[in-house]
């Protein structure tokens, strides 16, 4: 391929990953705007919901397509959906028509994600696809920082459909680049497209998704009801994967142990995220009082140090060996997670930043690390759904973490979150805390304190998981030999 054709596809397949990264970020800066004109404010979730549930469940479908026709048509098809649900958002009457067009938006994400990273992957070999695939982790940093003040601008400057318009042109160029710079050779035959499983596999995951993004509306019974019903359905999956020639998740994915070892691990750094996402902020202005701006910055420490531990996992790749890698980063990840279960309220806020930051090199190391390998270690016909698997672990790990570290804080603070006072909520407030009493912040404090730690013990548990799949790699094969 000549250099700078690869060049371009390079840099579509990365507006492709931008535009779906910055979409959340973006719209959730301008949602205030678009309920106060739209109303529905009882949907609001859903606008969120919608769109990540759908990408969330299209990725393995999409992933397997593109094993069978090739990454250009399936990622033309993505790109179609996505510019096709973000120009209909914008025109959206109601949130009921709102939540609609998002989730034609997600059809198209679902495709873009997976597909960029595993032609990323097809188009570049060795170190070079260490290190290309690191910069996408970049993109993600990107959209984090830039998406909110994109979307603040847009909503204060102009209408609020430009939140949802404004990624038309960056999808249009990238369809562009892909139509004219990126030709494949696809062995042309005939593919019996496996329809049942892919119904089989959306609805199974849709409900386990479902009903643990939605866990705390549904309530106990309802919750257990959809689990169950989609464990049957995913288990009725495998069991007729097994019998079809051309499946959609061939089994062979699970018995790779490179393929089943990333899994394992991208399940973990998903669950993990979300608890320090979520609660590492809670701890810091509700238990430690520090300010937003505060635990605004230790956020952003742990995602600017993705992107740099995915980069010195390429060089350590290179060097030495995936196992390296792995453990190594590991290694940091387990630092972090300690550090982060030792914080107390008297904590310096320059230790829980430095445990934010040491997580996201950790995370960065080894989500790198097993995404090079399994793309090494996978054929072009299975190096899609090998990389969609590992994407969709991942986004199944947060949906658990989201639901399991929940439902752990709603336990252990059920006392404080009944009746008409929810103390629980209104304690990250520093002006709140300081007006209560200290018979009442005095118990509070100590039983909210010892509900996060809980959390954060979770987190070293998963982080020496981590460790444990990365010292069962084998020894030697890096990209070097690899």
């Amino acid at each position: 391929m000549v250099p700078q054709k690869r060049v371009l596809i390079f840099v579509a397949a990365l507006a492709s990953v931008f535009i779906t990264a910055v979409e959340s970020t973006i719209v959730a800066t301008a949602m205030p705007t678009i309920v106060g004109t739209l109303g529905g404010f009882e949907l609001l979730s859903w606008v969120f919901t919608a769109y990540l549930l759908t990408q969330a469940v299209t990725i393995p479908i999409y992933s397997r397509l593109s094993d069978f026709y090739g990454r250009k048509p399936i990622l033309l098809v993505g790109i179609a959906l996505f510019l096709v649900g973000s120009i209909l958002c914008g025109f959206a009457w109601s949130m009921m028509s709102l939540v609609l067009f998002r989730i034609v938006q997600g059809l198209g994400a679902g495709a873009l994600t997976p597909v960029s990273r595993t032609l990323i992957g097809d188009i570049y070999h060795g170190a070079d696809r260490a290190r290309m695939q690191g910069y996408v982790s970049s993109v993600f940093v990107g959209a984090a920082v830039l998406g909110p003040v994109i979307g603040a601008f847009l909503a204060a400057h102009t209408i609020w459909a430009m939140v949802f318009w404004i990624n038309v042109p960056i999808g249009l160029a990238a369809g562009a680049i892909l139509i004219w710079a990126l030709h494949e050779r696809i062995e042309r035959r005939r593919h019996r497209i496996d329809w049942a499983g892919s119904v089989l596999i959306a609805l199974g995951a849709g409900l386990l998704m479902f009903a643990l993004a939605q866990a705390a509306s549904l309530g106990p019974t309802l919750t257990l009801g959809l689990l169950a019903t989609a464990l049957v359905v995913l288990a009725a999956f495998v069991l007729y994967e097994r019998r079809v020639s051309e499946p959609i998740w061939p089994m062979s994915l699970w018995s790779d142990g490179m393929t089943s070892r990333g899994n394992l691990v991208s399940l973990a750094l998903g669950a993990s995220m979300m608890g320090i996402a979520a609660y590492l902020p809670v701890y810091m202005q509700g238990v430690m009082g520090v300010s937003a701006f505060m635990t605004g910055l230790a956020l952003m420490a742990m995602s600017a140090a993705g992107p740099i531990g995915a980069v010195l996992a390429g060089r350590i790749m290179l060097l030495s060996s995936y196992r390296t890698s792995a453990t190594a980063g590991a290694t940091i990840y387990i630092a972090g997670s300690v550090m982060m279960s030792a914080l107390d309220p008297h904590s310096h806020v320059t230790w829980a930043v430095a445990s934010g930051f040491l997580m996201g090199f950790g995370t960065g190391m080894n989500n790198n690390t097993y995404m090079v390998a399994i793309q090494a270690d996978s054929g072009w016909s299975q190096r899609g759904i090998a990389t969609g698997a590992f994407l969709f672990s991942r986004i199944l790990g947060q949906g658990i973490g989201t639901a399991a570290f929940g439902g752990i804080l709603n336990s252990r603070l059920s006392a404080y979150l009944t009746g008409k006072d929810d103390l629980v909520s209104r304690i990250i407030s520093p002006e709140f805390r300081r007006s209560l009493a200290p018979e009442i912040i005095g118990p509070l404090m100590t039983q909210f304190d010892a509900a996060l730690h809980t959390v954060f013990l979770i987190l070293v548990v998963l982080s020496i998981g981590v460790m444990v799949v990365g010292l069962t790699l084998p020894r030697g094969r890096g990209l070097r030999r690899g």
